[in-house]
């Protein structure tokens, strides 16, 4: 997270070339000072004031309208309305505790979106720390599988428990562990997933084909409309919009094939 802030201060021009070599360096260290490595290399620190959470969360939201506005398909014109209904809103940031998912997949999942969104990815890395992230536990364990109880996050950026209030509409990050299978299931809410890694499996009703999709492909799913996805060898990575009903609970859809689909490696 420390390298992508500072791959996003490079970007705008605010630190050089040496410095950011720093930070990479430091990337694999999280525990070390990057002070010691400034001075062994003979590189000046960079003095740079520090951006309040607020701003942070409110530069993502920034990033993911414009990347919303990039991608095609059905969904996307009603997220990014939603998004102007809300988004100018005051910020009010209330961070969680370390969720565990996010600490061991969340570094992956960036690294790989930065190679073809890289400003978005970097907005999310500057802003992560500063965000609530859940991992969801109104499913029943057994019908929605431990693999998904125990391997995912997701945190709202604007929406009703959100650092950016909204009324019926919630917008955010979704994060899955690499080779979960996110079991099939539907809710009353329009969703829209725009998937910054890939590739991943889906499918559209228990029994239906398995397909798969890349990054960048956008899944718009209406109301109660049944879907699964099956996580590759690369964390799940999205934003993720619910445009309407955001309260009436997501139920599973009992399938026969989930042990097989759960071996499955993409």
């Amino acid at each position: 997270m420390r390298y992508g802030a500072a791959m996003a201060l490079y970007t705008d021009g605010k630190i050089t070339a040496q410095q950011l070599e720093v930070y990479r360096i430091c990337s694999a260290l999280d525990a070390q000072d990057p002070a010691a490595v400034f001075a062994e290399r003979w590189v000046q620190m960079p003095r740079l004031s520090t951006p309040d959470a607020g701003a942070l969360i409110q530069n993502l939201v920034e990033e993911a309208d414009s990347y919303l506005g990039t991608l095609p398909g059905p969904g996307v014109a009603e997220v990014r309305a939603g998004l102007s209904t809300w988004r100018h809103g005051p910020c009010n940031p209330a961070p969680g505790p370390v969720n565990p998912v996010v600490a061991q997949h969340l570094p992956a999942a960036l690294t790989e979106a930065a190679k073809t969104t890289a400003p978005l990815a970097a907005a999310l890395a500057a802003a992560a720390p500063h965000l609530t992230w859940i991992t969801y536990d109104l499913y029943d364990p057994v019908q929605i599988g431990p693999a998904f109880a125990q391997g995912h996050a997701f945190a709202s950026l604007v929406g009703e428990i959100a650092p950016i209030r909204a009324r019926d509409f919630d917008l955010g990050i979704f994060l899955i562990a690499p080779g979960v299978l996110y079991r099939d299931h539907a809710h009353a809410a329009p969703e829209l997933y725009a998937p910054l890694t890939g590739p991943h499996g889906w499918r559209f009703g228990p029994g239906t084909p398995v397909q798969i999709k890349p990054a960048h492909q956008p899944v718009w799913n209406p109301p109660h409309r049944p879907h699964m996805t099956k996580v590759g060898s690369i964390p799940f990575l999205c934003l993720f919009a619910w445009t309407r009903e955001v309260n009436a609970p997501a139920y599973v859809l009992p399938a026969g094939d989930w042990p097989a689909l759960e071996a499955l490696i993409l």
